[in-house]
């Protein structure tokens, strides 16, 4: 018996695979990507109108804090924040460098875009620690030795350097090995390391050597440092040391491990 003819293979294999699937039009699926992308679009320019082109995101006010000797009109001046441009658009660093460049006795400055129209600029000023004798008047050095700002009065509290180290005499060869400025170095890691109310009362830190630092404070004691190594455990000493002995004019913390005082 003969077999199915091509023909009747071909109508059955397509009798049982069904009917051919039916192709959806592309057109509504693009239509939608394209109003999308419009959108998108739209939406960026509306953005970027807002960010730039708005008066409601102008620089308005430079609101200052932090200053403690300076004045707020000093840290604008030198800020030259761009007054009325897109608050997008200020370039925080360079206000930071333009403060810090112009004003020495600015440590830190934040510039901080206070939305919608405001750039804040948060200032810590360097502190004294001591004073260096320049002509008629003072030199502030801070705890890291920037000598950032002069003065024409001491401010209180702010002990006065006494450089007693020469090229000469008792202290030459320490002069000679470390010279001036890394002698005034150790001077202000001493007075950084002071404990606060010995810092009010010092009235100046006098070196004669690295080895050989010395204190007087206000009402006539005297301290000796020795080095600046060690200074926190000087500080702890010192401490003890003067409420052990509070009639003592002179105390010895230069081997903090064995403080002594004299005097009375």
């Amino acid at each position: 018996m003969a077999g199915p003819t091509t023909a009747e293979r071909g109508e059955r294999q397509q009798e049982s695979s069904g009917p051919p699937p039916v192709r959806r039009p592309l057109r509504p699926r693009l239509r939608g990507i394209v109003v999308l992308a419009v959108a998108l679009v739209l939406l960026g320019a509306g953005s970027v109108w807002v960010l730039y082109g708005s008066e409601w995101l102008r620089v308005r006010h430079v609101p200052v804090s932090g200053t403690r000797v300076l004045t707020p009109a000093e840290v604008r001046a030198a800020a030259a924040v761009p007054v009325g441009a897109p608050l997008v658009s200020v370039d925080t660093d360079a206000v930071a460098a333009r403060v810090r460049r112009t004003l020495h006795r600015v440590d830190t400055v934040d510039v901080v875009r206070s939305w919608p129209r405001a750039i804040t600029l948060k200032v810590t000023e360097r502190t004294p620690v001591l004073l260096v004798r320049r002509g008629g008047g003072f030199t502030e050095v801070d705890h890291d030795g920037v000598r950032f700002a002069t003065v024409v009065r001491a401010p209180a509290g702010v002990p006065a350097l006494e450089m007693a180290a020469s090229r000469s005499g008792p202290g030459a060869a320490s002069f000679r090995r470390f010279g001036t400025d890394r002698l005034v170095r150790e001077a202000v890691r001493v007075a950084g390391d002071l404990p606060a109310a010995v810092a009010k009362s010092a009235r100046a830190v006098k070196v004669r050597s690295y080895d050989d630092i010395s204190l007087e404070l206000g009402d006539g004691r005297t301290v000796a440092w020795g080095s600046g190594e060690d200074g926190r455990a000087k500080a702890r000493a010192l401490t003890a040391l003067m409420k052990a002995s509070p009639g003592a004019r002179h105390f010895d913390v230069s081997v903090p491990t064995a403080p002594a005082s004299a005097g009375s």
